[in-house]
């Protein structure tokens, strides 16, 4: 009896190898890290906005009030 994968539903045999003996680590993290900007909230503010999703629509939401988006 062959493998299958539980949440797939694919069995193992089926699943092309991949070979990374060639990859190279961190290849993109510089450009990654680069592109990334981190702000950090007071506390205070931050307990209106429980995730990074909540922090960009009520920040848009503010920009589109003040007619700048």
């Amino acid at each position: 009896m062959k493998k299958t994968d539980a949440k797939s539903n694919v069995e193992a045999d089926d699943i092309p190898e991949v070979d990374f003996s060639k990859g190279v680590r961190g290849k993109y993290h510089k450009r990654y890290l680069a592109s990334m900007v981190t702000v950090e909230l007071a506390p205070d503010v931050a307990q209106y906005f429980p995730d990074s999703a909540a922090a960009n629509e009520g920040l848009r939401e503010l920009l589109r009030l003040r007619g700048i988006r």
